[in-house]
């Protein structure tokens, strides 16, 4: 692996760079925004500074209307976005958008693409993924799936709870998990206003970054027409990993830039705030805290731009990019809890970016798959193929 970013990436990430620090963070404070995120209206004003900018969802094909970013180029991009929680809205690069701009592109009919993909890369509409359960239903493991789809006629009836649903408030269409008859799973894609969809409540979270927040779908009769089948019948858990390998590493990419502005945000405090007749940078229990911080950022960028790379080789990364989350989300969550400590008093106030840093990343070590089950799933991952050695060994 070449670590040298390419002149097209350097300017693109510089530029990335600029756009955050002079049109994005100046709208942080705005007060279009709530616990659950922020408001359509700010949002769609991000989008367009964005655009203007040449900015806009640069992930999507080029086809789509997007600038087809290979995936180290997105490390090196959505790092620069993450810098400000209102950087992957402005960019259109936000869960749960991304990860469904990813899978649509890979797997839906060309008249999916034309009525819902190409209106969300151009920032005009914005979906949800509608998978996760409350007990005993689909969480961590979904082959719990409790949602069902039942065929009557040319129409699917579906009928479910849904709750942490990201960006289900307001969002134009959903991407349905189901479970068949036979026992297996499938996507479905339908409008958010179709009859048998209710947001019974949006649910109050420690974070307050995404767009729509997290919200309760229950779906009641819902008929979707076997048309917006997505992908093939009987393949939704297998296109859950096509979306959920690549949604992995993007978050991790994200919260990467929050917890670089973090640990820059201690490192300048510490330079100026003086304590027992020093500068805090020259206490050597500060010093230490900084240096581990430089650690953290540099594994985490590591194992992003590895995986990143073998993603772009064609690798299908299921392992890889549990390995990164488990790294990034725990390796990550310390730069900013060691930055809040060192910022003392103004780490805990909204004197501070890093207070809303912290409160908003907590939840990453949950996201697409708490940290222990990706262990559990890298060790039977991990004796499979000592096992699988061992056996070619004896033959």
């Amino acid at each position: 692996m070449d670590f040298t970013l390419s002149p097209e990436i350097r300017a693109l990430r510089d530029k990335t760079r600029q756009f955050i620090a002079e049109q994005v963070i100046p709208l942080e404070n705005d007060e279009r925004q709530s616990s659950h995120g922020p408001s359509e209206a700010l949002r769609r004003e991000l989008v367009a500074r964005a655009r203007v900018a040449g900015l806009l969802t640069p992930h999507a094909s080029r086809e789509m209307g997007g600038l087809g970013l290979s995936h180290v180029a997105k490390a090196a991009v959505f790092e620069e976005a993450g810098y400000s929680w209102l950087g992957p809205t402005a960019l259109n690069i936000h869960a749960p958008d991304e990860g469904n701009i990813h899978l649509m592109e890979e797997v839906a009919t060309a008249a999916h693409k034309e009525r819902w993909l190409r209106p969300q890369v151009a920032g005009h509409i914005r979906s949800c993924f509608a998978m996760t359960e409350p007990s005993p239903g689909a969480g961590a493991d979904p082959s719990m799936l409790a949602t069902t789809a039942v065929r009557d006629g040319n129409d699917y009836v579906i009928n479910g709870l849904k709750w942490f649903i990201t960006g289900a408030e307001g969002a134009d269409y959903a991407i349905v998990m189901a479970r068949m008859e036979d026992g297996s799973a499938t996507m479905f894609l339908t409008d958010m206003d179709r009859p048998g969809i209710t947001l019974e409540r949006s649910m109050d979270a420690m974070d307050a970054c995404f767009t729509g927040g997290h919200g309760v779908l229950r779906f009641d009769n819902l008929r979707i027409p076997a048309s917006d089948v997505l992908g093939e019948m009987g393949k939704g858990f297998r296109y859950a990993q096509v979306r959920l390998a690549p949604a992995r590493l993007t978050h991790c990419m994200r919260w990467l830039g929050q917890a670089r502005r973090a640990h820059d945000a201690a490192l300048a405090y510490t330079r100026k705030r003086h304590a027992f007749g020093k500068p805090l940078v020259e206490h050597e229990g500060v010093g230490f805290m900084l240096a581990d911080n430089d650690m953290d950022l540099h594994t985490a960028r590591l194992h992003i731009w590895h995986t990143a790379w073998l993603l772009d080789q064609g690798e299908k990364c299921n392992f890889e990019s549990s390995r990164a989350k488990v790294v990034c989300s725990e390796a990550q969550w310390r730069v900013v809890d060691r930055s809040v400590q060192m910022l003392g008093g103004q780490g805990v106030t909204s004197d501070s970016p890093v207070m809303r840093i912290f409160t908003d990343m907590r939840a990453f070590r949950i996201y697409d798959g708490p940290s222990e089950v990706h262990r559990w799933s890298m060790a039977r991952k991990l004796v499979h193929l000592a096992e699988k050695a061992e056996a070619g060994g004896q033959a």
